[in-house]
């Protein structure tokens, strides 16, 4: 209409909405890990029914499940594509940067091994100390490969942070401990040792080339993303399956020791791939193991209320750790005011003026100034 005024539509920086998400999945994640902790560990000790499930069959349900909500994703997305759902896909899946994916889906597989290999050789508290190793390793990668900034008191709060989670897991590890005096002598703890320091590598490698990949690679959704990992994630879980568990299963079947909390673990499991590329995607690698040593911290706290965890001496210093390493991780010098340089300004006297009455004189003298 004439005469009436219509105000310009408010947009929201890029960047502010990128900080938003980056938090916001900083903290689903936090809450997320937790959760599936926590689940996890009463699936494994109090609603077995007397049976144990298969940890290696779980993990192929739960990309089947991440694999069935990406789908779904997609197929929403492509409702406002012109070329439609099969083609939509197809482009998609179908290309090389799907291949590029294969590099992290392997190196998580060969870590796995690793670590069992390592656990099999290495007292558990050592395990857990050198293990945390993956936060430093993933620091270097990180430098390495995107060429982040790592400030000196950032690199302190790293080694404290490694420090604390270390700290923390020797403490629930202490809670949990058993007799392994027997198995003891068929350790080989220098072959352990190599394992864990070689899957922290992998583990650090791994996380940042896909952080790089959704970062500096072909734009696509977290959808696509996810179906791309998923399908690598269910081929090699297979090949889990049947290198692992092939007899049990073969004995018992494929779902034996399923129940209501076991198919939720595979659930929360399932939507743990969506949190993390979202981290990697408007976060980093970094605060994602700051986010992991917070719900560790958090899912131990609630352990007290449910499985009668003690918290220890061990764990509160842990915690003061993490603490201090978080604080200085974000902590941030505020920049000295300095008064600008004197060359290409013209200074100005800021006194104010004297006032001085003029005299008059008589004539042919001057004039003065009292």
């Amino acid at each position: 209409m004439p005469g009436s005024h219509s105000r310009p539509a408010m947009r929201v920086p890029v960047l502010d909405v990128e900080v938003e998400l980056k938090w916001i999945s900083l903290v689903l994640m936090v809450f997320q890990n937790t959760l599936l902790v926590l689940i996890m560990r009463y699936s494994r000790v109090y609603a077995n029914d007397g049976v144990l499930y298969l940890t290696s069959t779980a993990v192929v349900m739960s990309e089947l499940f991440k694999f069935i909500i990406a789908i779904t994703g997609t197929f929403h997305e492509s409702s406002s594509i012109s070329k439609g759902f099969i083609a939509h896909l197809k482009d998609e899946i179908f290309h090389v940067d799907t291949i590029k994916l294969a590099v992290p889906g392997l190196l998580y597989t060969v870590q796995n091994n690793l670590l069992f290999i390592a656990l099999s050789n290495l007292e558990a508290a050592i395990y857990q100390v050198t293990y945390q190793l993956k936060i430093l390793t993933t620091a270097v990668f990180s430098v390495a490969l995107l060429g982040k900034h790592i400030s000196s008191l950032q690199t302190i709060s790293l080694f404290i942070l490694t420090a604390g989670v270390a700290a923390v897991q020797l403490s629930q590890e202490s809670f949990t401990k058993k007799e392994t005096d027997d198995e003891s002598n068929e350790q080989n703890p220098f072959l352990g040792l190599i394992c864990v320091l070689l899957a922290c590598c992998s583990s650090g490698f791994a996380g940042v080339y896909f952080e790089k990949i959704l970062k500096q690679g072909r734009k696509v959704s977290l959808f696509v993303r996810n179906i791309q990992l998923s399908l690598f994630g269910m081929s090699l879980g297979l090949v889990g399956v049947v290198a692992r568990d092939f007899e049990k299963v073969n004995s018992n079947g494929f779902f034996q020791g399923y129940n209501k909390v076991v198919w939720t673990v595979i659930l929360v499991q399932a939507g743990s791939g969506f949190v993390i590329a979202s981290v990697m995607k408007y976060a980093d690698n970094i605060l994602k193991g700051f986010a992991t040593a917070i719900s560790i911290i958090l899912s131990s706290v609630i352990s007290v209320y449910l499985f009668d965890f003690r918290i220890t001496l061990l764990f509160f210093f842990g915690v003061v750790l993490v603490s201090m390493a978080v604080f200085l991780y974000g902590y941030k010098k505020k920049a000295k005011v300095e008064d600008p340089p004197s060359r290409g300004y013209t200074k100005v006297n800021t006194k104010p003026p004297v006032y001085r009455p003029q005299v008059p004189l008589l004539p042919g003298k001057g004039k003065h100034t009292v």
